[in-house]
């Protein structure tokens, strides 16, 4: 059982109960001021106390998808070549270089409801994977969500679009697909004909648990932007048939998820040429779950304006890409901001908005929003124009 596993959590929870149970009704036998009563009592409230941390950190993990594995709870993260990863029975990834898309355990994915079920060339699928960076040396679990199109033997060679879908902080690919329902929403978009067939790669915004690394590269530390922008297209691209042109990238992401996205978009549209941003921030600071992200002396202040997407758009050429930016009149901080933002942009850049009346910084927002803004981005990125190439005749016959 992993550190996401209900099962597990159940029993640590029973433990505690039965923990603090045992402890009140043995409490008057270790009354007392002998060496055995006064062990006991310590030994009582250690292991009663253990229990009851041990059944909360279990149950913040399972919500917010720290870590979904003991390997990477313990800093295990396994970076040899794995097997191409299969797909209905036949390798389509079978260009995969050195193993950086890796086949991974369920990753919580056997909780989430609603994905599809059947054969893959009718209803799509959803995979749990874990994707390595060449450069960085990340390790990061993420779900990818292929179309229906992507099995069927006319689109054997299609390459398709690809969205960049990215959490919140704290949090995880588990509420990209049970809370927010991202693969869900995608392919009843799909099946309704109000999206082209597109693949969704749902990923959470750390590289370096539990620390909020905020898709920033830090002088010295985790490289996240630079996972975003070179690691992560190059796996994908070694995996799966996704678009090589950057018309074909977009980047969507909810709160700090939706900071990133923008990030992403803005500062290389070489790689992303959209982005669709529910609730975002448009400037990153430090804070005690980032720590020192732009190091220190002159260069970090230059390092932290050069984030501060407001200032961009004033002092820097605006990027030629397309962005959404979703808030709310009412019930949302950043709302002051998102307008600011809007009002800023400017050619070659385009800025749609999505706002609503009243709303919060929580799913029951962002829900209302993740329709349209799957829907826009259906509408901004190009279809792939080029194919993959035929595979190569193994002398085997084909499964």
């Amino acid at each position: 059982m992993g550190p996401t596993s209900r099962s597990l959590g159940y029993a640590v929870a029973v433990a505690a109960v039965v923990c603090v149970v045992l402890t009140v009704w043995l409490w008057p036998r270790l009354a007392g001021r002998g060496l055995r009563p006064v062990l006991g009592r310590f030994a009582a409230i250690a292991v009663t106390q253990l229990a009851l941390v041990c059944a909360l950190a279990l149950g913040v993990n399972s919500a917010f998808e720290f870590y979904g594995s003991w390997d990477e709870l313990l800093g295990r993260n396994e970076k040899a070549p794995a097997p191409a990863i299969r797909h209905g029975g036949r390798d389509v990834a079978a260009g995969v270089r050195g193993g950086l898309v890796q086949a991974a355990g369920p990753q919580g994915l056997d909780r989430v409801t609603g994905l599809p079920a059947g054969p893959p060339e009718k209803v799509g699928r959803v995979e749990s994977v874990r994707v390595m960076g060449r450069r960085t040396r990340v390790v990061n679990p993420a779900f990818v969500y292929l179309p229906p199109q992507y099995f069927q033997r006319q689109f054997q060679r299609q390459r398709f679009p690809v969205v960049v879908a990215i959490s919140g902080y704290p949090g995880g690919i588990m509420n990209l697909a049970q809370y927010l329902r991202v693969p869900q929403t995608a392919g009843h978009l799909i099946a309704r004909d109000a999206m082209p067939p597109t693949v969704v790669v749902m990923i959470r915004p750390t590289v370096a648990p539990p620390r909020d690394t905020q898709c920033v590269d830090v002088p010295g530390g985790p490289q996240a932007e630079t996972f975003f922008t070179k690691d992560l297209p190059d796996a994908l691209k070694s995996a799966y048939r996704v678009g090589h042109d950057p018309s074909a990238w977009g980047a969507l992401g909810y709160s700090s998820g939706g900071s990133c996205a923008l990030q992403l978009a803005m500062r290389h549209p070489g790689v992303y040429t959209a982005a669709a941003a529910l609730s975002a921030d448009y400037r990153i600071r430090d804070d005690l779950t980032t720590g020192s992200l732009f190091g220190s002396g002159p260069r970090a202040a230059r390092r932290q304006r050069e984030h501060d997407l407001l200032w961009r758009l004033d002092r820097l050429p605006a990027p030629r890409i397309s962005v959404l930016v979703a808030s709310s009149r009412q019930g949302e901080p950043g709302y002051a901001d998102t307008m600011r933002f809007v009002r800023a942009a400017k050619p070659p850049m385009t800025v749609d908005s999505l706002v609503l009346p009243r709303g919060s910084h929580h799913f029951t927002t962002w829900r209302r929003e993740i329709t349209p803004a799957m829907r826009w981005m259906g509408s901004t990125l190009t279809f792939p124009q080029d194919v993959a190439p035929r595979p190569r005749k193994s002398g085997r016959p084909s499964s």
